[in-house]
C-alpha cells in the first residue's frame, strides 16, 4: 500500500504554520489576542534564564514583535485566562485545560512521596498540612516565606528545605496553584482562589483525556508519530497514544502518511485526512531569533529530522569539544534554520552584545542576509531594553560539523 508522501519542504512549511511561524511576525499581542496565540501553540514553556529575555517572552515575541512581557501577567494574574503547571516542563497553559490535569494530580499524589523519599530532605511529607493551613489562613506565600527555622539549601535548584518541598508537592497534586510570580519566584495560593470555578469541575474520565490530548496535539503539530502525540502535553502514556491512533484510523478519523526528512529519510506519521492536500503558506523571509525552548524546536529529534538542525554541543574541531556554549538562539529564515546566535543583553549599559553567529551548513552570511540579521538584532535589542547592538571581535564564526554518535 502506497502511503501519501509529504515532501520535506511542504512538511517544514506545514509544521511552521501550525506553530505560528509562517505568517509575517506582526499583529496585536495583548489581551484576548495574546491568549488566542497561546491557545494556538498549546503551551509556552517557562524558563528562568534571561540571557536576552526569559524563554516564554522570547517565544511570544518571535511570533508577535509588538509583544512586551507586561502583557502576559494580566492574563495569568488578573483575568485568569491562563495558568501555570507542568507539561514536559513548567509551562503556561490555557485555563480551560485544567480539568484534564486532574489525572496528573492523582498520579502525582500516588507517586511523589515515594519518589522524593531519600531525594528530598527528611520530613517534607510532615509539612503538607502545616503549609496548606498557612496558605489558607494567611494567603499567598513563596518558598522564602515558609519553613522558618529550617536549614536552607545550598546545593542547587533541587536542594529544597522541607517546607519548600511541601509547597511544590501541593502544587503538583493540585491543592495549590501559582497565583503570580515576583522576580520569577513562584507565589502559591489555594487552587480554589486561583482557578475559576467554571474550570474546577470534576475531571473527565481517562478515555476523554486521552482523546483530547491526541486531538489537541495533532491539531498543533499537523502530523506526528504516536510518541510525539503522547509527548506533546506529557499528559498520557505512549501506549495510550498508540491505541488512540489505531482506533482513530479504524474509524477513518486519521490516516497514515510518510513525511520526508531533510536528508530524504522517511517517517510514518498520522494526520487528519485533509492535511496532505493542504498547500502550506510560504513563510516570510524575515529572520527571527527563537528561544531554544520554542515549542517548534523543543523535540530535538524532530528538529533534526525536519530541519537538519542539530542541538549537539560537541563538534569536530578536530576533536569533539563544546563549541557553541550552553545557551545559543536558533535563527529562522523562511522555512530553514540558518544559524545560531550567541548574544547577551547588558541592560545596565544599554547594549546587546553579539558574541557569535554560526551559519548552518550551506548558509552564507551575504550582504542581504547580514542586513536582515542586523535588523532583527536591532529589534531584539529594543525588546531586551537596550538601545544598541555591539558586535564583539570574531563574532562571525565558521560552520561546524556535529560530532558523530
Amino acid at each position: 500500500m502506497n502511503l501519501p508522501l509529504i515532501r520535506n519542504e511542504a512538511a517544514r512549511r506545514l509544521f511552521l504554520d501550525r506553530h505560528a511561524l509562517a505568517e509575517p511576525p506582526a499583529g496585536d499581542a495583548q489581551g484576548a489576542r495574546l491568549a488566542t496565540l497561546i491557545d494556538r501553540l498549546g503551551f509556552v514553556q517557562v524558563d528562568s534564564i534571561a540571557t536576552v529575555e526569559r524563554a516564554h517572552h522570547m517565544i511570544l515575541r518571535a511570533r508577535r514583535p509588538s509583544y512586551r512581557p507586561a502583557a502576559l501577567a494580566p492574563l495569568l494574574e488578573r483575568d485568569r485566562h491562563l495558568w501555570e503547571h507542568w507539561t514536559h516542563d513548567a509551562s503556561i497553559l490555557p485555563v480551560d485545560l485544567f480539568p484534564h490535569w486532574r489525572h496528573r494530580f492523582d498520579h502525582n499524589r500516588a507517586r511523589l512521596v515515594e519518589r522524593w523519599t531519600g531525594w528530598q530532605r527528611p520530613g517534607f511529607e510532615t509539612k503538607f498540612d502545616e503549609v496548606l493551613r498557612r496558605v489558607a489562613d494567611h494567603g499567598p506565600v513563596s518558598a522564602a516565606e515558609v519553613g522558618e527555622g529550617e536549614e536552607r539549601g545550598k546545593g542547587g535548584w533541587w536542594d529544597w528545605h522541607p517546607s519548600k518541598a511541601a509547597l511544590e508537592y501541593l502544587w503538583l497534586v493540585g491543592e495549590l496553584s501559582v497565583t503570580r510570580r515576583e522576580n520569577f519566584r513562584k507565589i502559591y495560593d489555594l487552587t480554589e482562589r486561583v482557578i475559576p470555578a467554571a474550570h474546577r469541575r470534576p475531571g473527565p474520565d481517562r478515555a476523554e483525556t486521552v482523546d483530547w490530548a491526541c486531538r489537541g496535539a495533532l491539531d498543533r503539530l499537523g502530523f506526528a508519530t504516536s510518541g510525539e502525540l503522547a509527548a506533546f502535553w506529557a499528559a498520557i502514556r505512549p501506549e495510550e497514544a498508540r491505541e488512540w491512533c489505531r482506533a482513530a484510523q479504524d474509524r477513518g478519523e486519521v490516516i497514515e502518511a510518510e513525511v520526508e526528512g531533510w536528508n530524504g529519510a522517511r517517517r510514518r506519521v498520522v494526520l487528519w485526512p485533509g492535511t496532505p492536500a493542504e498547500i502550506p503558506p510560504e513563510p516570510t523571509g524575515r529572520l527571527r531569533v527563537l528561544s531554544p525552548f520554542d515549542p517548534a524546536l523543543r523535540d530535538r529529534k524532530r528538529a533534526e529530522f525536519l530541519f537538519g538542525f542539530f542541538y549537539r554541543i560537541e563538534i569536530y574541531v578536530p576533536e569533539p569539544r563544546r563549541q557553541y556554549g550552553y545557551y545559543v538562539f536558533p535563527v529562522l529564515e523562511g522555512d530553514r534554520l540558518v544559524g545560531r546566535l550567541d548574544a547577551k543583553a547588558h541592560r545596565d549599559e544599554g547594549v546587546l552584545r553579539v558574541r557569535g553567529f554560526w551559519p548552518e551548513a550551506g548558509i552564507r552570511l551575504g550582504t542581504g542576509r547580514r542586513a536582515r540579521l542586523e535588523a532583527e538584532l536591532d529589534r531584539l535589542a529594543r525588546f531586551a531594553g537596550c538601545d544598541r547592538v555591539a558586535f564583539l571581535p570574531g563574532w562571525e564564526r565558521e560552520t561546524l560539523r556535529p560530532a558523530a554518535d
